[in-house]
């Protein structure tokens, strides 16, 4: 999969941060596995690049450059009602592979994936 025929993909993971606070520990050790189990199957198929987790949105920070002033303001650059909560770079033949890998994320359950093509320069 690693071949000139295959492109970049970004799939941005966002869900509801409640829905996980909700889950009991037992649930949440169970979604950390099957995620950590499909990352394992990408990286067999040739298709995993990198996957990371972010943080709450709660610590998030928004950094704005207009001419020579910057601005800092707290949290993410827009209140969703389903903010980004990680992502995953793969490589897809195309995007219609890009969806397909995309549906089988665990977190696709609990929220949506943003799969986008990465622009190379």
């Amino acid at each position: 999969m690693t071949d000139q025929k295959s492109a970049k993909f970004i799939c941005l993971v966002h869900f509801d941060g409640k829905r996980l606070q909700a889950m009991s520990e037992t649930e949440r050790r169970a979604l950390d596995g099957s995620s950590h189990a499909y990352d394992q199957a990408l990286q067999k198929s040739g298709n995993y690049i990198i996957a990371e987790a972010l943080h709450s949105p709660t610590v998030a920070r928004t950094v704005v450059v207009r001419g020579t002033k910057v601005s800092v303001k707290d949290g993410p650059v827009t209140d969703a009602r389903e903010p980004l909560g990680g992502f995953i770079l793969i490589r897809a033949r195309n995007m219609a592979e890009a969806e397909t890998i995309a549906a089988g994320i665990p977190l696709a359950k609990l929220g949506s994936i943003e799969v986008r093509p990465i622009y190379e320069f």
